[in-house]
């Protein structure tokens, strides 16, 4: 009996093992053609595989969080999968990337001008401007395209293959796949849509690895990781955050956040409006002022959160969903130059 009890256990240990493996395939969603050498995934991350020649692929995902599951590849849009089962095979189509740049005449000499400034426009906003930034190379400037002779108020910036980073003031080696990249030049804002994953970790050992952790720790102080990894924990307070709504109310834990699972919560505005309003019976109208007010190490509000979806997810490594907010202030002035992997801790 105690043979067949041990062997149970071991199948459904077995069978859990199993289940941690994820298998699919990617396919040109043009052609239905299948795509070799697409990147499969976790954003922010350096826990990734590529798809063989027949477009498959398998990865282990047992040591990632639930966050989405990203596949790149050259001349795509990358796509996220937030609903995949780990059971079953998955099936991604890519839509290729078609830029649409106008056709204007301009001279040699006046065309590697205006490139010039625009590749030091895109730098700036997209790198940022502190001293990580100014310390990061991007290995294949030749591939950033952009729409020239345009008398539009937006910088738009392409690029069909993914921009390959050293960032030799945080000590990371970054492929980031740019889908998206607008500057508004009358609001001064910007768009930056893409994914990264880290390749190599540059730091080795004494004074070098002491530098770049020093550089890391000091990027990760009050920037977005470093919110949504506290506010999971529900310890903004001790890590120096605090946050308001419009009316200038400060807002505890359970005022903003639902807890969706052991490793998903999500971000609301007033939540406990919002889960009022959808229980039956209850009349609800979910318009509600959609601003966050937060300070970092400060008595007054520094940046501000815009939501763009009613709830937005965010885990305890501090991963959050770009597209359902806005960050404007102080926590936006760190741009990819100051980006750290998920799994970045405090020492």
């Amino acid at each position: 009996m105690k043979r067949i009890v041990l062997f149970l256990f071991l199948v459904s240990i077995s069978q859990i093992a199993h289940n941690q493996i994820v298998r699919g395939t990617v396919f040109d969603k043009s052609d239905n053609s299948k795509i070799n050498f697409a990147s499969i995934y976790f954003n922010g991350t350096s826990v990734g595989t590529n798809s063989d020649q027949n477009g498959s692929f398998e990865l282990d995902i047992s040591k990632s969080h639930s966050q989405p599951l990203t596949v790149s590849a050259l001349g795509y849009y990358s796509v996220a999968l937030t609903d995949y089962l780990k059971d079953k095979p998955i099936v991604v189509y890519l839509t290729p990337k078609v830029f649409e740049m106008k056709q204007v005449v301009i001279k040699a000499k006046s065309l590697a001008k205006e490139r010039k400034g625009n590749l030091k426009l895109f730098r700036n906003e997209f790198l940022g401007l502190s001293d990580n930034a100014q310390r990061c190379t991007i290995i294949n400037l030749k591939d950033i395209r952009f729409n020239y002779g345009s008398s539009d108020d937006t910088l738009k910036a392409f690029a069909a293959n993914p921009l390959l980073i050293y960032n030799n003031g945080l000590g990371y080696k970054i492929t980031y796949y740019l889908d998206k990249f607008e500057f508004y030049k009358k609001s001064n804002s910007y768009l930056i849509q893409g994914t990264a994953m880290f390749n190599e970790d540059l730091a080795s050992t004494g004074s070098k690895k002491r530098f770049f952790e020093k550089r890391r720790e000091y990027a990760f102080m009050g920037s977005r990781s470093h919110f949504f990894s506290s506010l999971w924990a529900n310890d903004l307070k001790t890590n120096g955050f605090n946050i308001w709504n419009s009316a200038n109310e400060n807002l505890k834990y359970f005022d903003i956040v639902f807890a969706k699972d052991s490793l998903t919560k999500y971000l609301v505005y007033d939540g406990r409006i919002k889960m009022l309003a959808r229980l039956p019976g209850k009349p609800g109208n979910l318009k509600t002022n959609n601003e966050l007010k937060i300070s970092y190490l400060s008595t007054t509000p520094n940046s501000y959160i815009e939501f763009l979806k009613d709830t937005v997810s965010f885990e305890s490594n501090g991963y959050f969903d770009g597209s359902g907010v806005r960050i404007l202030g102080q926590m936006a002035v760190k741009r990819i130059g100051d980006l750290l992997p998920y799994d970045y801790r405090l020492k």
